[in-house]
């Protein structure tokens, strides 16, 4: 972690911190199907309430189901197609819902909503950038978008 050279108790004179292209970190959860690297997060700056980082999905890629915790994350795509699968339980019958984004457009995934990315486009990569309201990017793969039941 970044060392802050602030005088203890004073948050008024400590350090911004720049991460560069070549400053991301891969050193972060994982899900199958993209490539997540951290640019703010504890490791990269000392972050202790916040992470933001860069996903990339490769052409006709799909990722795998999962949610992030209690995380609220915001989505801001900068390049590419992408999709965004989740499963809407407010009808008679629970029901895929697609979400298809493009350059510009922000998507909001609340806490524990299992969800995936996709990537339809087949010669073209998706590049977002993602904010969490944790630290450290949570993923926690699934084995579908219906709800976890029990503990």
């Amino acid at each position: 972690m970044p060392e802050d050279h602030a005088t203890p108790g004073d948050p008024f004179h400590r350090r911004l911190h720049h991460v560069a292209p070549g400053g991301l970190s891969a050193e972060t959860a994982q899900t199958p199907g993209m490539v997540r690297q951290a640019a703010i997060s504890e490791a990269t700056v000392g972050s202790s309430r916040l992470w933001m980082g860069e996903t990339h999905v490769a052409p006709a890629t799909v990722s795998a189901d999962h949610h992030h915790g209690d995380s609220e994350t915001a989505i801001y795509v900068v390049s590419g197609t992408p999709s965004f699968v989740f499963l809407d339980l407010d009808g008679d019958e629970p029901r895929e819902v697609r979400i298809d984004a493009g350059p510009g457009d922000y998507v909001y995934v609340p806490p524990f909503v299992p969800h995936r990315e996709e990537n339809r486009d087949p010669d073209n990569e998706a590049v977002v950038v993602v904010a969490r309201s944790t630290q450290e990017a949570i993923v926690v793969n699934l084995p579908g978008l219906r709800p976890p039941t029990g503990p």
